[in-house]
């Protein structure tokens, strides 16, 4: 075959560390367009982003030339410098060293783009770590607690 092809849905999931609620408003408005355009950069598409104050959810059309783990890289360093340059009195801000990557059928994309678009009322109900805990056994990943938390 003289192509290659690929429809590679990922989500993606990230908090800062200590899940400090470091993204107000203000960082937001600008922090997820430059995250938009690392994944752009990348050769990837950024299908959905949203979170709130202390994680951040991302729908990606995955490139073809681009492993999940130096996209996860590229974007949690890029946009962690980005901060630190922007916002000098958020010096200490970073994300955990971890990240939650998930596979996304084609079927199920519009359901994890309406679940991305409202993290905010979604969180009235669950915390962060019980949303991600749900998320993990939804796909049958086992874990210990001891490590997800850092």
């Amino acid at each position: 075959m003289p192509q290659s092809f690929a429809n590679v849905m990922v989500h993606y999931v990230f908090s800062t560390k200590g899940r400090e609620s470091w993204l107000g408003d203000e960082i937001v408005q600008r922090l997820y367009p430059l995250i938009g355009g690392i994944i752009r950069e990348r050769k990837c598409a950024l299908l959905e982003i949203g979170g709130i104050s202390d994680h951040v959810h991302l729908l990606v059309s995955q490139g073809r030339e681009i492993s999940i783990s130096d996209l996860m890289r590229d974007v949690k360093s890029g946009s962690s410098k980005w901060i630190h340059e922007t916002f000098p009195a958020l010096q200490s801000f970073c994300w955990q060293a971890g990240y939650g990557a998930f596979s996304v059928s084609q079927s199920n994309g519009r359901h994890v783009r309406d679940y991305i678009q409202n993290q905010a009322v979604h969180h009235q109900r669950q915390t962060f770590q019980e949303e991600y805990r749900e998320i993990l056994r939804r796909h049958e990943l086992e874990w210990d607690e001891q490590y997800v938390w850092d």
